[in-house]
């Protein structure tokens, strides 16, 4: 799959609703991933809302603030951050599904690797599954993705988050992650997933170099042409602070410039820590014209 021709599309279909990239007058309208981290380690966030009610509270802010999708996650996937177990996975994070799920108004993702903690979200509300093994790590989670009509995210990583960072290396890094992502594609087609069900996320971060990332990011077109929607998730990451040249300088400004640019090339959703400010600057972004021509 794959057609350098292709438009970026204008749905992800979800179990229950559509995601739709388009508004009633025909104008591109990419959406915001607020980032909701139960866990303790997070690289940016870590510890900040790792009681189930202080995590309700930022969700219900990021609906407020504008957030078009909450992406809740219990495991760290920062280098070198330690595996949870299942079952601390699941105490993270299900009391706040169930506590967002149907006053938020919007989709609830879970981001996770294994089967279980997707299963058991979905069936507390969980719309979308967020998997940075592309849905590779657990055999279980094609099938239960295909069973239950979720959405998915299918993100590529160099390795585990304990090893991605160990030098990382490509022959041409654009070339080499458009192929995962065209191969996890067609797999999960093939696992009886619908193609209109799943989102692409070429992984900045991910088992990259700074200079990776910065490659990839400007390939945004190129990932679009894939035909399905590309979710960009550069927030507040290293590669900010050294174009900046400041490794201890506030990553948000950042963040929102590299927003603006990938949607610019045509990405569909940005997964964000702070949602406010990159939903503001993008309806400014739009009533521009930054989305003409």
């Amino acid at each position: 799959m794959g057609n350098s021709e292709a438009s970026p599309p204008s749905v992800w279909r979800l179990a229950g609703r559509e995601l739709t990239f388009v508004d009633g007058n025909g104008t591109r309208r990419p959406l915001v991933m607020g980032i909701l981290n139960v866990t303790p380690d997070s690289f940016s966030d870590g510890g900040k809302h790792h009681v189930a009610e202080r995590a309700i509270e930022a969700g219900l802010r990021m609906a407020r603030d504008g957030a078009d999708i909450i992406d809740i996650g219990g495991e760290s996937t920062r280098p070198y951050s330690t595996p949870v177990d299942t079952d601390e996975e699941l105490r993270r994070v299900i009391p706040v599904i169930r506590g967002l799920a149907g006053r938020v108004g919007v989709p609830i993702s879970i981001d996770t690797s294994k089967a279980e903690v997707a299963r058991e979200a979905i069936e507390s509300g969980a719309e979308i599954i967020n998997d940075v093994t592309g849905l590779d790590g657990d055999p279980e989670m094609a099938a239960l993705a295909a069973r239950t009509s979720v959405g998915v995210c299918v993100m590529h990583m160099r390795g585990t988050p304990q090893t991605m960072q160990d030098d990382p290396r490509y022959g041409c890094v654009v070339t080499e992650i458009e192929g995962y992502l065209i191969d996890r594609l067609n797999a999960c087609v093939a696992k009886g997933i619908d193609p209109q069900r799943v989102c692409l996320d070429p992984g900045i971060g991910f088992g990259k170099t700074h200079a990776h990332n910065l490659e990839l990011l400007r390939a945004t077109r190129r990932f679009v042409a894939l035909g399905r929607p590309i979710l960009i998730g550069h927030s507040r990451k290293g590669f900010i602070g050294k174009v900046l040249g400041d490794g201890e300088a506030d990553r948000d400004a950042g963040t929102v410039g590299v927003s603006l640019a990938v949607i610019a090339a045509g990405a569909a959703v940005v997964r964000v820590h702070a949602v406010r400010p990159n939903v503001d600057a993008i309806k400014l972004f739009i009533a521009a014209g930054g989305l003409d021509g």
